[in-house]
């Protein structure tokens, strides 16, 4: 069983008695090789936790790919010749999921598989995840689910042209031992009819879209920062709760991002709003307009 910072489980793992304060789930969605789990690793980077000692960790990257369900034999031989829907949502083992996120959100430790994307299997060994101030649980259907999606206290988008994702992918799989024409007929046939179908209409629910992911540093160091005052305790707001529950929580929790973007001296971000105010692109190089 290995340790790490990120994880899945079939039940809390016994631990120590102290108690350990909620965490502030952040949810990051986007295409497949949109760039998720880089800007969560740029953002550990940045906030120098991908240097701490595992169980020492004020912040933890979970992958939704950990979750892949585990596949018949029919299935498996249809994902080895291309033919199996990854990008579905009944890919995903939704229950494990949500009950590994709740005991997270209880400040549990968590056991989660690891899953083999060569053989397109579970793998025996597990990963142990330990209680943090701060977790990102990236994922291209993270907020397809309401259930799950209504847990996270900040929801991020990362929007990266479909030619770059394309591409990505691509020298992905390569890497992975893939034919390349099985890899585009996969594309084509499942990933981006899903993509079009599953994930792009959950963009509606960011707090924020990030344009180019781990490019745009203007939003990147801007989320740090709001996740560096978490860790300092300086933004407790978001843990109070309120007549709303959850709801409230979120509100308070965006609210706090708002006004950073409005205190931000220097050239600012510019704002874009959609038909709801959270879905706001954060575009570097823009000195017009600021929300």
């Amino acid at each position: 069983m290995a340790s790490a910072g990120g994880g899945d489980c079939e039940g809390a793992v016994p631990e120590a008695d102290r108690p350990h304060q909620r965490p502030f789930l952040i949810g990051v969605s986007g295409g497949t090789a949109s760039g998720k789990s880089t800007v969560c690793e740029k953002i550990m980077e940045l906030l120098g936790q991908n240097e701490v000692d595992h169980r020492q960790r004020k912040l933890v990257i979970l992958s939704q790919d950990r979750f892949y369900k585990v596949l018949t034999a029919d299935q498996k031989a249809k994902a080895l010749k291309g033919q199996y829907n990854f990008d579905h949502p009944d890919a995903f083992d939704n229950d494990l999921m949500h009950k590994t996120l709740k005991n997270i959100v209880e400040g549990k430790t968590v056991e989660v598989p690891t899953y083999d994307f060569v053989t397109h299997s579970r793998l025996p060994e597990t990963t142990v995840v330990y209680p943090a101030d701060v977790v990102l649980f990236e994922g291209i259907l993270v907020f397809y689910s309401q259930e799950i999606r209504d847990m996270f206290h900040l929801r991020l988008f990362v929007d990266t042209d479909s030619d770059v994702r394309l591409s990505r992918r691509v020298l992905r799989d390569v890497s992975r031992g893939r034919d390349l024409e099985q890899i585009l007929t996969q594309y084509t046939t499942f990933v981006k009819p899903a993509f079009e179908e599953f994930c792009l209409p959950t963009k509606k629910y960011a707090d924020v879209i990030i344009p180019r992911g781990v490019d745009n540093m203007v939003a990147i160091n801007l989320i740090v920062q709001h996740i560096q005052d978490i860790l300092n305790g300086d933004l407790c707001k978001w843990h109070r709760g309120g007549p709303n529950g959850r709801s409230c929580k979120r509100t308070n929790a965006s609210r706090a991002f708002w006004g950073r973007l409005r205190r931000r001296p220097g050239p600012r971000p510019f704002g874009v709003f959609d038909s709801d105010p959270r879905d706001f692109l954060l575009r570097s190089g823009c000195h017009t307009h600021c929300i």
